[in-house]
């Protein structure tokens, strides 16, 4: 395979010139994103709204220059995102659009709406062959982004405390799976209900297709000879009672993330975008964001998912260290920033296996705009 073409351009401006969005703007155009055929397309873009108390998630000025561009092709642009499987503040869509709103990401600030992929409560989800997987059979993505006929992914470039960083595949395959497809990410077994909060409202009991749930006393609970793992009960609960094992190996993980970008982005145009900047320790979920690890980079466009991870994590891995970082303190210990943050993770093993799935390539040509 031939390597993939990466455009990148830095963060310097100069009086007189031009600023950040026009040089986003120029840059995906020299990416080559007039190529995909915009006309009367749903387009989504695939975005990271930000945990409410987190500073460190994309600015909406960024994907209002998206969504211009592609309006200006012809296209039906949306912002899009599906809802946690974690207990926060966007585990439901009237919470998560709450959210979006209130970082910046309105109609009014981005020109167009934000649609929630997997529903009101997460469980609004197609299920995706996908071909090849090794770990996954069927993918549970949000449906409204399997509904639209191009994918963006606009990402914010990071560290993650679980798969060593987040780029293009994790905004892609955690981002785009409803919460059962989370939890069979994060997972290597099936919920359980934690009683205390468990109120017996039964309302598992009537979403679950294998009758695995029953209620007693009040208090739920699930045979797990029967139950198959598909984590609908989680979205349905009010109360969060039922809840995941978060106990999936990180490479199980990284693996199982890959085969569900593969499914979110077979046989449909789409083109990746990834800032690296404001490049904080962990993901956009937590609600804080501790300061920067190394100084902003850039802004990095390209075709090929994998490639245009590769590159910028290789970008990453070449800055300086910020002192006062969480770097600061371990970067003496391993060579990989990421590696030094999280020394159980190991990025390479989403890359690796997106690159076995036929999703792109590790090999590139970084192209200066």
């Amino acid at each position: 395979m031939e390597k993939a073409k990466v455009y990148f351009t830095n963060m310097r401006t100069v009086a007189m010139g031009d600023n950040l969005l026009q040089k986003l703007r120029r840059l995906i155009q020299a990416a080559g994103i007039e190529a995909i055929d915009f006309n009367r397309k749903f387009a989504a873009i695939k975005i990271h709204f930000g945990e409410p108390g987190n500073l460190a998630f994309l600015r909406p000025n960024y994907a209002k220059v998206v969504v211009d561009l592609v309006r200006e092709l012809g296209g039906k642009p949306f912002l899009t995102d599906c809802n946690t499987l974690y207990v926060g503040s966007r585990k439901n869509a009237l919470d998560h659009l709450d959210a979006a709103y209130g970082n910046g990401f309105s109609p009014l600030t981005t020109g167009c709406h934000v649609i929630i992929g997997d529903g009101l409560k997460g469980t609004d989800e197609a299920v995706v062959p996908v071909e090849g997987g090794e770990y996954v059979k069927e993918a549970k993505i949000g449906q409204a982004i399997m509904d639209a006929d191009i994918l963006i992914s606009l990402n914010h470039f990071k560290g993650h405390e679980m798969a060593g960083f987040g780029g293009a595949i994790k905004n892609i395959g955690m981002g785009c799976g409803s919460r059962a497809g989370k939890m069979e990410m994060h997972s290597a077994g099936k919920p359980q209900v934690n009683p205390e909060p468990c109120v017996g409202c039964g309302k598992c009991t009537r979403i679950c297709a294998h009758d695995a749930i029953t209620v007693t006393n009040k208090k739920a609970s699930i045979d797990h000879k029967k139950c198959v793992g598909c984590g609908r009960c989680i979205g349905v609960c009010p109360t969060d009672a039922i809840e995941p094992e978060m106990n999936e190996a990180n490479d199980i993980m990284n693996y199982k993330m890959a085969e569900y970008t593969a499914a979110v982005l077979r046989d449909r145009p789409h083109f990746h975008i990834s800032l690296v900047i404001d490049v904080s320790p962990y993901c956009d979920c937590h609600a804080e964001n501790d300061t920067a690890i190394v100084p902003d980079v850039g802004m990095f466009a390209s075709f090929d998912p994998v490639a245009l991870d590769v590159a910028c994590a290789d970008a990453v891995n070449a800055q300086p260290v910020l002192a006062d970082s969480v770097l600061a303190d371990h970067c003496h210990e391993h060579h990989d920033h990421f590696t030094a943050i999280g020394p159980t993770t190991n990025w390479r093993s989403a890359v690796e296996h997106a690159e076995k799935m036929g999703l792109g390539t590790q090999e590139y040509e970084l192209i200066t705009i």
